[in-house]
C-alpha cells in the first residue's frame, strides 16, 4: 500500500483515532493536514512525528462545525501541497447525558461536530476531488449508529446519520 504523492486531511488528527490514521497514512507516504480545534500542542507533536518519519505535514486549526473554517483548511492544504486526495472525517465529540436531561447545547454540539462537520468536509473537499477527477473520502462511524448507546442519544443519532 502506497500513498506516495497523496495529500490527506485528517479532521481531529491531533489525538486518538485521528492521530493513528494520520501517522499510518504518513508511514505509507501521504502528506498530512493535521486538523485540530483545541489541542495545538498535540497536533504539533503529530506533525513532528510525521516529519521525523520522512513525510510532510501541516497543522490547521479549524472547527469543522464552521463552513468558513473548513473552506480555509482546504485552501491551506491546496496552498501548501497543491491538491487534496483524501479526506478522513474523523472529528468527533461526546456530551454524555440521559436524553431526558440532555440540554439542547449538548445535542447540538455533538450533531454539529460529528455529523454536520463531515457534511461540510464532503461539501468543500468533494468539489476539489471532482475537479481533480479523483479522491477518497473516509468517514468514521460507529456501531452506536446502529445499536444506540447509554447516555449518548446525540452521539448515536450523529453516527446513524453518517451511516
Amino acid at each position: 500500500m502506497s500513498f506516495q504523492g497523496k495529500v490527506a486531511i485528517v479532521t481531529g488528527g491531533s489525538r486518538g483515532i485521528g492521530r493513528a490514521i494520520a501517522l499510518a497514512l504518513a508511514r505509507h507516504g501521504a502528506r498530512i493536514v493535521v486538523n485540530y480545534v483545541k489541542a495545538a500542542a498535540a497536533a504539533d507533536e503529530v506533525a513532528g512525528l510525521i516529519r521525523a518519519g520522512g513525510s510532510d505535514a501541516i497543522t490547521v486549526k479549524a472547527d469543522v462545525r464552521n463552513l468558513d473554517d473548513v473552506k480555509q483548511m482546504a485552501a491551506l492544504a491546496k496552498e501548501k501541497f497543491g491538491r487534496i486526495d483524501i479526506l478522513v472525517n474523523n472529528a468527533g465529540i461526546l456530551r454524555d447525558n440521559y436524553v431526558t436531561f440532555m440540554k439542547d447545547e449538548e445535542w447540538n454540539d455533538v450533531l454539529d461536530t460529528n455529523l454536520k462537520g463531515a457534511f461540510y468536509g464532503i461539501k468543500v473537499v468533494g468539489k476539489e476531488m471532482v475537479r481533480q477527477k479523483s479522491g477518497r473520502i473516509i468517514t468514521i462511524a460507529s456501531d452506536a449508529g446502529l445499536l444506540g448507546d447509554l447516555m449518548r442519544a446525540n452521539y448515536a443519532a450523529a453516527k446513524a446519520g453518517l451511516l
